[in-house]
């Protein structure tokens, strides 16, 4: 398994947000440089952003969600186009890192 995995889901239907585009940036130097990126599958998950064996080294990431391409699929009206969290690894275990979302509002939390 990824050492970076997430997983959405749109809390206004009460089901997974499926394809949705995110990208995994590191800071280095204060540049956001990309390492990778994938699409939600119909779980809402994305669970091979990184390869099983890569970890990351101890720094600050950014994961960005391109939300406005699935509000416009489901015809809603977008208010954030797009999410970026930004978090630091500290070790060398897993990140899980969810998002709740909807048209109006999102929150995240580390998951396990």
């Amino acid at each position: 398994m990824s050492q970076i995995t997430t997983h959405i889901l749109d809390t206004s239907i009460g089901k997974p947000a499926y394809g949705i585009t995110i990208k995994l940036l590191e800071n280095i130097g204060g540049d956001w440089i990309e390492r990778s990126s994938g699409i939600t599958n119909k779980d809402g998950r994305i669970n091979d952003l990184l390869a099983a064996d890569e970890i990351l080294a101890f720094a600050t990431y950014k994961m960005v969600f391109d939300t406005r391409h699935y509000f416009e699929a489901h015809k809603i009206e977008v208010f954030y186009p797009s999410i970026e969290i930004i978090f630091k690894i500290h070790s060398t275990e897993h990140y899980h890192i969810p998002l709740l979302l909807s048209p109006f509002g999102y929150s995240t939390y580390r998951g396990s």
